[in-house]
């Protein structure tokens, strides 16, 4: 009699099992956008509803595995970059793409806000035609509806390099480091930055309430 229930038992923890197996897997699709301090992008975007994860790190240069350092220094032709994976069924690409624009100084094609130096330069990295469409489609209508040249490239998506441990959620990190104003943590360190960069500030003079990530 034991055996017999635990054979019904393990009957229905198989049926179980392959009823789990073979639910689908949720969709998982990436943007990669370049808006300055990849800080400040990873803060944005983690925000987003559908946004499932985010990755600081470099791409669009000639450099293998490059380092904060190597980058920052110039040369490498990287920029810092996020890689955003998101669900498709939750938030399109189309969403996150009208998100960035808004996000970011599209006019300024030296750096952005306090950040100067190519490696701090905006751009959309598209991963294949059907993103570059979207893309270019809507920088088309963010540059009519700010009534400036939007200068942002829409590039190619190549290798992406994720920037090292340290960089890696450092808006929410309780690290304490040692900062100009004293022991901080990265979080309160990154407000603090944040602020003094005037990156809200610049991003709610140019979309005033369409900038919805500035504060």
């Amino acid at each position: 009699m034991k055996f017999f229930k635990h054979l019904a038992l393990s009957s229905l923890l198989m049926v179980g099992l392959s009823l789990s197996t073979s639910l689908p897997a949720k969709s998982v699709e990436t943007a990669i956008f370049a808006g300055g301090c990849f800080w400040c992008v990873e803060k944005d975007f983690d925000s987003v509803e559908g946004v499932l994860g985010t990755i600081s790190g470099f791409t669009g240069g000639n450099k293998d595995n490059p380092s904060y350092k190597d980058v920052t220094s110039g040369g490498t032709g990287h920029y810092e970059a996020v890689k955003i994976d998101y669900d498709p069924s939750i938030v399109s690409y189309q969403q996150l793409v009208d998100l960035f624009w808004r996000s970011i100084d599209p006019t300024d094609d030296g750096g952005q806000f306090c950040d100067r130096g190519h490696s701090y330069r905006t751009a959309v990295f598209a991963l294949d035609e059907e993103q570059e469409k979207i893309a270019l489609a809507s920088r088309a209508e963010a540059q009519e509806a700010l009534g400036m040249e939007i200068v942002t490239q829409i590039l190619e998506a190549g290798e992406f390099f994720p920037a090292g441990d340290y960089h890696q959620g450092y808006y929410k990190s309780k690290d304490r480091i040692v900062t100009r104003f004293g022991v901080l943590t990265k979080a309160q360190a990154y407000k603090r930055y944040r602020k003094g960069c005037g990156r809200d500030a610049r991003v709610k003079e140019l979309w005033g309430d369409a900038a919805v990530f500035a504060k």
